[in-house]
């Protein structure tokens, strides 16, 4: 009989919590396809699948409107197993006013925004004990709340659609002591996710600027140091056309494709997990911003620089404490 000690116990529920993660969209999309395709062709229940359409489109707005935030799935243990697996950590500079509400900017995204998750989506690194009266709410793609079953995972974690509608009722119908969280480069960072790279697409996101103007909320610039660190990637010859593929779907849906890979389930082997190697998310100072309802592109542009500014300071002040060469500068494209 094999015995496992505390420590392998501990190491196996890492690797579950952060595998569960990863994988549940892709479990949940099928498994509720499968079964209602099963419903459907070869049962007489149809129906069901007819009330899930109905309730579906009936409850469609609901991740634009606060979404169903569950205390209790935030709360999980597991989480805490996601969290100590790489292990993850947040840091405050600066106290956020329950007074008010703000927009968190996250960068950068990586492959799978395992920090921006956990913190965020999340109590296992207690953001409630960190920020007081903020309740953070998880701006991520509105295809993960297309499907039964997935939507409601996701809005329990208090993750809502990436909208203007979304982002109008949270900083303006939900009262004060909001945190909007936009992880602002999104996918198309994916391609730079990779080890020793310091590269977000931040130029032309003006998005999270013109929000920040039109409802007066400051903005709060966040770096998550070792996100780039837990994947390598396959880099593909430039003029190969797997490449080209990849630079064409990028521009098609603003998605990069990426041959990436991490550990496997033991240390030393290959696989789809994330490298066990830390992160920590610093939350920066608040940049105010003052309320004008229909800011020019020249204001926008204006307070996007300020913003810049402010998340290059941040990033200055703890590169070196978090492994980067004190000469090497944040890239912004």
């Amino acid at each position: 009989m094999v015995s496992l000690s505390k420590k392998d116990l501990k190491t196996a529920l890492e690797v579950f919590a952060v595998f569960q993660w990863a994988l549940s969209a892709f479990i949940i999309v099928l498994s509720v396809i499968f079964f209602h395709l099963y419903l459907v062709v070869f049962t007489s229940y149809w129906l069901l699948t007819v009330f899930t359409i109905i309730w579906l489109v009936f409850d469609w707005k609901t991740p634009q409107r606060g979404g169903r935030r569950s205390q209790w799935i935030r709360s999980w243990r597991l989480w805490k197993q996601y969290r100590d697996y790489f292990p993850l950590k947040l840091v405050k500079t600066h106290e956020l006013s329950p007074k008010h509400n703000y927009i968190i900017a996250c960068h950068p995204h990586g492959l799978l925004a395992h920090s921006a998750f956990c913190h965020f989506a999340t109590e296992a690194s207690g953001f409630s004990k960190t920020f007081p009266g903020i309740t953070p709410y998880m701006l991520t793609l509105g295809a993960f709340f297309w499907v039964p079953v997935l939507r409601e995972y996701v809005m329990s974690s208090g993750a809502c659609s990436v909208s203007q509608a979304s982002m109008d009722y949270l900083l303006t119908g939900k009262g004060q002591g909001n945190a909007v969280v936009v992880v602002v480069g999104g996918l198309a960072e994916c391609r730079y996710a990779r080890p020793g790279l310091t590269k977000l697409v931040l130029k032309r996101r003006y998005g999270f600027v013109r929000m920040a103007l039109q409802h007066g909320v400051a903005l709060v610039p966040s770096y998550n140091f070792g996100e780039n660190e837990v994947y390598d990637q396959y880099i593909f010859a430039r003029r190969g056309w797997v490449h080209s593929f990849q630079v064409w779907f990028q521009r098609l849906v603003h998605i990069y494709p990426c041959a990436f890979y991490g550990r496997g389930f033991t240390q030393n082997s290959w696989g789809l997990l994330p490298y066990s190697r830390p992160i920590t998310t610093i939350v920066g100072e608040p940049l105010p911003i003052p309320k004008i309802e229909n800011p020019s592109q020249e204001t926008v542009n204006k307070y996007h620089a300020l913003y810049v500014k402010a998340l290059r300071k941040l990033f200055d002040e703890h590169k070196t404490q978090y492994g980067i060469s004190e000469t090497q500068e944040l890239e912004i494209i």
